[in-house]
């Protein structure tokens, strides 16, 4: 089982990291035939400039912390607004995508479990 999961998890990082990049070098193709109101949400996200540049910056680092297990509870925190928002778009306008986003989201709630003592000291005050 600790294969297993050292697999997802280093994979998760390493998704997060490849987007993260693509936001700053533009390397992978837009897919074709997107649906019209994510394409309407992708420009109204480029209008704001420093916003892309944030996002990424947060894919990139949330998938540097994920890929070190030392430091992955942290990266699943830097990630999670990330996350939030891949999801929401997916239940709103892009529901192909929606089983995808749910399989990140359980891998992303199991690093969360899975680090749940390094989370207590932040709640039991």
């Amino acid at each position: 089982m600790k294969i297993v999961k050292t697999i997802l998890f280093s994979l998760f990082g390493l998704l997060l990291l490849n987007s993260g990049l693509n936001k700053f070098l533009n390397y992978m193709p837009v897919p074709e035939g997107l649906p019209e109101a994510l394409t309407k949400d992708n420009d109204a996200f480029a209008e704001i400039s420093w916003l892309m540049p944030l996002v990424g910056f947060a894919e990139v680092l949330g998938g540097l912390l994920i890929l070190v297990p030392r430091t992955r509870a942290l990266g699943a925190l830097v990630v999670f607004p990330v996350m939030a928002g891949v999801l929401l778009t997916h239940l709103t306008v892009a529901p192909g995508g929606l089983v995808m986003a749910l399989i990140l989201w359980s891998i992303l709630l199991w690093i969360i479990i899975d680090n749940k003592q390094k989370y207590l000291p932040l709640i039991n005050r």
